[in-house]
């Protein structure tokens, strides 16, 4: 067989792509492909796989496409931005997109249209709603959001995530539950999940989740996401529950439309926290592709035969990085991630822009001076002539015109 792509002299092995699809891995596999890239000294992973971001409509959502070429993403879990009012709106998000995009139901069928409150009137907490509307679009949703903090559920409590429970039940999918300011407190939050529901923003500064609670939800198999975000990460936090034997099974940025410059950037920058508190490698690229495969039942997340050409190049570089968490805490990590390329079902993803911040979004003036130096330097890179005239080429030669010319005026 003539392989469409093979990735050679790669870690940790060489990669034989045909129909979008991983054909061959092994060691010195025959160079019959169209397409010989050799990714000598290169971290070759899965296709990363981030279990909580926002891409839909709404107050939070953001366009994946422009990140996922430079970090590596190649499926993006949008955790809760649409509800079953706001469904079809996702569902055009997913067409429109490069990547794999998969998605949460939020519990509340307005999703997350707004900052928060989604929750605080129980009528839009609709129980056969939510089932009928992951019924219906199995291919799409995977679970159900719930957040559970003062200002999404008002007066309610817990009972948004008592309902989110019982669709899932119905549908036989798990819930993540976004934990936040009580009340209700985190005990009553956590004491209700399942094995297999997921609680993100696992070490949040805020909800700081280290007590009995935590411990009990974790060793009955509720499973810890990251979700760093704008609010919701705390390297203290972090530490303290990695000194207690409680890691992040998964990984996640909670991307959005206020986290993305800053302080969370993209999902390798996350992983290099993780780094800087001492997490393996290898730990942390689990924790960012089988383990969000495993959560939810997601194709890829491993470089298998068979699976989708899902996968990112990276180079590791040994360079001291130091890095914030939501507060502003800074640790160092020992190695930058950095993204070569990003393919997704064997094709790389090109290069694109992203769109300005919403008008809504709250930015420094340090963050807004960068926004403007970017585009000051991408619209300088790309006003100035890609080569100069030792790169051109003549595409349409002038020989036999000269010929013509020189037989006239001879003539």
């Amino acid at each position: 067989m003539t392989w469409d792509l093979l990735l050679t002299g790669g870690d940790p092995h060489d990669i034989a792509v045909h129909n979008g699809r991983i054909a061959a891995v092994g060691s010195d596999l025959p160079r019959d492909a169209r397409q010989v890239l050799d990714v000598s000294g290169r971290l070759i992973t899965p296709g990363l796989i981030d279990l909580h971001t926002h891409v839909g409509p709404g107050y939070w959502g953001i366009d994946p496409d422009p990140v996922a070429w430079y970090s590596g993403v190649t499926t993006w879990v949008d955790a809760g931005s649409a509800g079953a009012y706001t469904a079809a709106g996702l569902r055009r998000v997913v067409a429109a997109a490069t990547v794999r995009v998969r998605a949460l139901l939020n519990i509340s069928a307005v999703g997350l249209a707004g900052r928060t409150g989604e929750s605080r009137d129980l009528a839009n907490c609709d129980v056969p709603l939510a089932v009928d509307t992951i019924q219906a679009n199995r291919d799409l949703f995977h679970g159900i959001k719930v957040r559970i903090d003062r200002e999404t559920v008002g007066d309610n409590g817990v009972e948004p995530l008592r309902r989110g429970l019982a669709a899932a039940a119905a549908c036989d999918v798990p819930v993540m539950v976004h934990i936040g300011t009580a009340p209700p407190s985190l005990d009553e939050v956590l004491d209700l999940l399942r094995p297999g529901d997921i609680v993100t923003h696992c070490a949040s500064g805020i909800a700081a989740p280290l007590g009995r609670a935590v411990r009990e939800a974790a060793a009955r198999g509720v499973l810890l996401d990251l979700g760093h975000g704008s609010g919701g990460f705390a390297f203290d936090v972090l530490e303290r529950q990695l000194d207690a034997g409680l890691h992040p099974y998964t990984i996640s940025t909670d991307l959005h439309a206020r986290s993305l410059h800053g302080p969370v950037f993209d999902l390798p920058t996350t992983m290099a926290k993780l780094l800087a508190c001492g997490v393996a490698l290898p730990d942390v690229l689990a924790a960012a592709t089988t383990h969000p495969a495993r959560a939810l039942g997601l194709p890829g997340g491993s470089l298998t035969v068979g699976d989708p050409a899902d996968f990112a190049i990276f180079r590791v570089r040994a360079e001291p990085t130091p890095l914030a968490d939501a507060h502003r805490q800074i640790r160092v990590s020992p190695v930058r991630l950095v993204n070569e390329a990003t393919y997704v079902d064997g094709r790389p993803l090109p290069p694109r822009l992203p769109a300005p911040p919403a008008p809504w979004i709250p930015l420094t003036d340090t963050q807004r001076a960068a926004l403007d130096r970017r585009a000051r330097d991408i619209r300088a890179l790309l006003s100035t002539p890609l080569v100069d005239v030792d790169g051109l080429a003549e595409q349409f030669p002038r020989n036999s015109l000269h010929h013509s010319l020189r037989n006239d005026q001879e003539s």
